[in-house]
């Protein structure tokens, strides 16, 4: 039996731990909202208990954000793994079925929409050929945006990913413009193509007759980031053209290549189109 004394410690115990434990419960911030599972890095996460080589499985992980390691319940994966594949998927949906806010980057770089065939999301993602054309009225917008006699035309196109583009696209196109500013090429102004494919590019082409046409365009999204950014650049684009004629520089994103970075390796790629009058695989980097 136990004695009644104890009980009463024993309940005295519990009633001050309660008295001076957070009202929040276990896992919950400061703020009132529970932590959000995908800003932990996926390469610094161990969930095998005990590895048998720790350091060897850690230094694996540092390589790469893939799904190393993340062990088991039964046959089952583990909750933390299941609800963190089911946010990054989550993210790659909306990053390819989201619009492009209209507060956001096209607000910020004042750009003017020039849409594509395409009515809607769903009939961009149901018909590529759409994406890849202009409207007579649209090919007249983008010609009297340009103007004549570009050297360099740089537009920007949501493609597949709205969250790659309103993350990278500013920031890459601004290091661009500086990286030609210093050799004293000049661009045509910028605008933005929505529900837009790579091969919208060869259109732009041939409407504007711009020497180097750029295109800033979110890529395909995947579980590690919804936030990568890809830039196509062709010399002299038409329609029909190989895709062998196109120069790409692919993974611009914080995790990849930096938009800065990347913005300063993609305007000496454009210098020496011009220099060459070259691109794809006639252009030598």
């Amino acid at each position: 039996m136990i004695a009644e004394a104890d009980v009463k410690k024993v309940i005295e115990q519990v009633l001050l731990e309660l008295e001076n434990a957070s009202d929040k419960p276990a896992g919950v911030t400061s703020d009132g909202y529970l932590p959000d599972i995908t800003e932990v890095d996926l390469r610094s996460q161990i969930f095998v208990p005990n590895p048998v080589n720790r350091g060897a499985l850690e230094t694996l992980k540092k390589t790469t954000p893939a799904r190393l390691g993340v062990w088991r319940a039964g046959p089952r994966y583990k909750t933390e793994t299941l609800l963190r594949f089911r946010a990054d998927h989550a993210a790659a949906m909306d990053a390819v079925f989201n619009e492009m806010p209209e507060d956001g980057l096209l607000k910020r770089m004042n750009l003017k929409v020039i849409q594509t065939l395409c009515t809607d999301k769903d009939n961009y993602l149901t018909r590529p050929d759409l994406g890849r054309k202009f409207s007579d009225e649209a090919k007249a917008e983008i010609k009297g945006i340009v103007g004549s006699g570009a050297s360099v035309l740089i537009y920007i196109s949501d493609g597949l990913s709205t969250t790659a583009v309103e993350t990278c696209a500013e920031d890459t196109y601004k290091a661009i413009l500086q990286g030609l500013d210093r050799s004293g090429i000049k661009t045509a102004p910028p605008f933005f193509v929505k529900y837009g494919r790579v091969p919208a590019q060869d259109e732009v082409g041939d409407v504007t007759g711009a020497d180097v046409v750029v295109t800033l365009i979110g890529e395909r999204p995947g579980l590690v980031t919804a936030e990568s950014m890809s830039s196509y650049m062709a010399y002299k684009p038409t329609v029909g053209m190989p895709e062998a004629r196109r120069t790409v520089v692919s993974n611009i994103h914080k995790g990849g290549t930096p938009p800065v970075e990347a913005g300063a390796y993609i305007a000496d790629i454009i210098k020496l189109m011009l220099e060459n009058k070259a691109s794809g695989l006639d252009l030598k980097l």
